[in-house]
């Protein structure tokens, strides 16, 4: 099925050019990096998780979100969900792939992620991070690959294949849980030491997973006259109205926790996120734009899929909505609480972070990279289905 990949019209090549040459920059900054070493990037002894990691934690929700097509369609025999159960799949694939490069700049030193493998420590939330990570890649290649391959041949895919979905599923939710494991296990660190993160990293997930397969279903619709059906389509919208709601409802409760309760550690980074701190006379406030930008987005884009006219009427409008909720959980979990985190430090002190150029080269080159794996992917999998359909 790889020589599906091979064949495509001139705007299928140049936005696989375009992405190659944003992936040559980011490969060429990343050897700066190797040769350099961390010191040309932001971080510091205080900031010790960057650009990098902020996006790997984003970007494990977006893998994770693919399961609220897997599990309606594989457990509630939802058949509307037929068509772009596929493209969940293979977007949890580049996913995946993103979050393993941005650990792998993250280190420094690759050689270093070895470590996890020779010497496990299970009392470690990384070396059950890895596991988790590397079991979900590979049970989507796995399945989605056998299943792509009984549907081009027009015969039901092998029964065998079926305990490897229904354990994806866990898999799904566990990579986020064990992610926000390793923020809510730091009691150094207050504005992270919180029961309610996991639920909260799911809801996100669930909202911005989804809200990019939508996006990405229109656009398909569009380049590539692949129709998702108008019924997933609104039955996805759906799941992303609940489950946003409910991850703004649960940052919610950590303004009540931290306001209410007067907990300093909280409230101090709350201030610093959405207000800015005041802190020996100098007031810290670099991520407040992209805070009230992460609200600003939330309540647009819900509006346009949540009204009637907007959601059922013109696909601009709902993939802009759509697009709204993806941008908006990506500056509260990409960037926000990672971020925001670190202010103050366990002494009190605070000192901001500021990517450095060679960091956005890096981590542009990471995204097109994830990129180029899911325009393979999807190109392979409407092959597919174009040929059944002939």
């Amino acid at each position: 099925m790889f020589e599906k990949a091979l064949k495509g019209n001139n705007y299928y090549w140049m936005w696989l050019a375009f992405l190659g040459f944003i992936i040559a920059v980011g490969g060429i900054s990343y050897l700066r990096q190797f040769f350099y070493g961390l010191a040309i990037t932001g971080m510091s002894r205080d900031v010790s998780w960057g650009l990098y990691i902020s996006q790997f934690t984003f970007l494990v929700g977006v893998a994770a979100g693919g399961v609220m097509l897997v599990l309606p369609y594989y457990i509630h025999n939802y058949k509307a969900f037929g068509r772009i159960t596929i493209l969940g799949e293979f977007l949890a694939i580049a996913a995946l792939l993103m979050c393993m490069m941005f650990i792998m700049v993250d280190l420094g030193q690759p050689l270093r992620a070895l470590n996890v493998m020779l010497h496990p420590t299970p009392h470690s939330m990384l070396f059950w991070d890895m596991c988790v990570l590397l079991g979900y890649l590979f049970l989507n290649i796995l399945c989605g690959w056998v299943i792509l391959t009984a549907e081009r041949k027009q015969v039901a895919p092998p029964k065998w294949i079926y305990f490897f979905v229904y354990v994806s599923i866990p898999f799904a939710i566990s990579i986020h849980t064990v992610t926000a494991m390793l923020y809510c296990g730091l009691p150094g660190r207050h504005f992270w030491l919180s029961a309610i993160i996991a639920p909260r990293f799911l809801a996100s997930a669930f909202a911005a997973g989804p809200a990019l397969i939508v996006i990405m279903a229109l656009i398909l619709k569009r380049v590539a006259n692949f129709d998702a059906g108008k019924e997933a389509i609104d039955k996805m919208v759906t799941i992303i109205i609940y489950a946003a709601i409910a991850n703004m409802f649960f940052l919610a409760l950590e303004f009540f926790v931290g306001f209410y309760s007067q907990i300093p550690g909280h409230t101090h980074t709350l201030q610093y996120l959405f207000s800015g701190l005041d802190h020996h006379g100098h007031v810290y406030n670099n991520l407040v734009p992209f805070m009230w930008a992460f609200l600003i987005l939330f309540v647009i884009g819900i509006a346009l899929i949540s009204y009637p006219a907007t959601r059922k009427g013109s696909d601009l409008w709902l993939g802009l909505g759509c697009a709204s909720i993806f941008i908006a959980f990506w500056l509260d979990k990409g960037i926000g609480f990672v971020l925001g985190g670190f202010v103050p430090s366990p002494i009190n002190e605070i000192t901001e972070y500021y990517p450095h150029l060679n960091e956005l080269l890096i981590t542009a080159g990471v995204w097109a990279a994830g990129f180029f794996v899911l325009t393979i992917l999807y190109k392979i999998a409407i092959g597919v289905e174009h040929e059944i359909e002939a």
